[in-house]
C-alpha cells in the first residue's frame, strides 16, 4: 500500500507513529512519511482525505489550536473521527515540559462542538464536530486509587474538574470528535 493511499493520518507522530497510518512530523529524525510543520497552513493534503486522524501529545506543542483544528476538519472525511490526546491542565506533565504552549480542560474542545452553546455563542470557527466522548488517562497505567478516581472522573468529567481535580490531578485527556456527515 502506498503511503498516500492510507486513510489514517497521524499528525505529530514523533517516534510512536500509529500503525498503518501516514505519519506527519516536522522532525526528520523521527522518520515521518511526510515532513511538515503543523504550524504552517494549509497542510499538504486534499479536502476530505482521511477517515481517521490522530494527534497524540502534539496539539499542545503548536502555536494556535483553532487553525490546526480547522485544518483537521478540512482534511477529514464527513463521518470521520479525530482522536486528540493532550496533557490535562492540572497534570505535572502539562507544565513540566517547557515546549508545551497550550493547556487543556474538559471544555477545551467545546468551541468546535456542534451541540455546544459555547460554539454557538462565540462562533470563532466554522469547524464543527460532535464530541463523542472525553476520557482521562485512557492509555496510561494507573494504580488502584487512581483507577477509582478515573472511574468517577470519566463518568462525570466536568464535576471531577470543578470539584476534585485540584485535589487529585489526572495526567492526560483524550477527546473523541466526529465530523458530522451533514451540517
Amino acid at each position: 500500500m502506498n503511503n498516500i493511499d492510507r486513510k489514517i493520518l497521524d499528525l505529530g507522530c514523533g517516534n510512536s507513529k500509529k500503525e498503518n497510518a501516514l505519519g506527519v512530523d516536522s522532525n526528520a529524525r523521527v522518520n515521518p512519511d511526510v515532513i511538515h510543520d503543523l504550524n504552517v497552513f494549509p497542510y499538504p493534503f486534499e479536502n476530505d482525505s482521511f477517515g481517521e486522524i490522530y494527534m497524540d501529545n502534539s496539539l499542545e506543542h503548536l502555536n494556535e489550536v483553532i487553525p490546526v483544528i480547522e485544518e483537521v476538519y478540512r482534511i477529514l472525511k464527513p463521518g470521520g473521527f479525530v482522536k486528540i490526546i493532550v496533557p490535562y491542565f492540572r497534570s505535572l506533565w502539562a507544565f513540566g515540559d517547557i515546549t508545551h504552549k497550550k493547556f487543556f480542560t474538559v471544555r477545551s474542545m467545546e468551541m468546535f462542538d456542534t451541540y455546544s452553546p459555547i460554539a454557538e455563542k462565540y462562533d470563532y470557527t466554522k469547524a464543527r464536530f460532535i464530541i463523542e466522548k472525553i476520557v482521562f488517562n485512557e492509555n496510561l497505567k494507573n494504580r488502584i486509587i487512581k483507577k477509582i478516581i478515573l472511574k468517577l472522573a470519566n463518568k462525570w468529567p466536568l464535576k471531577y474538574e470543578v470539584y476534585f481535580s485540584h485535589l487529585y490531578p489526572l495526567d492526560d485527556i483524550t477527546y473523541y470528535l466526529r465530523k458530522p456527515i451533514n451540517l
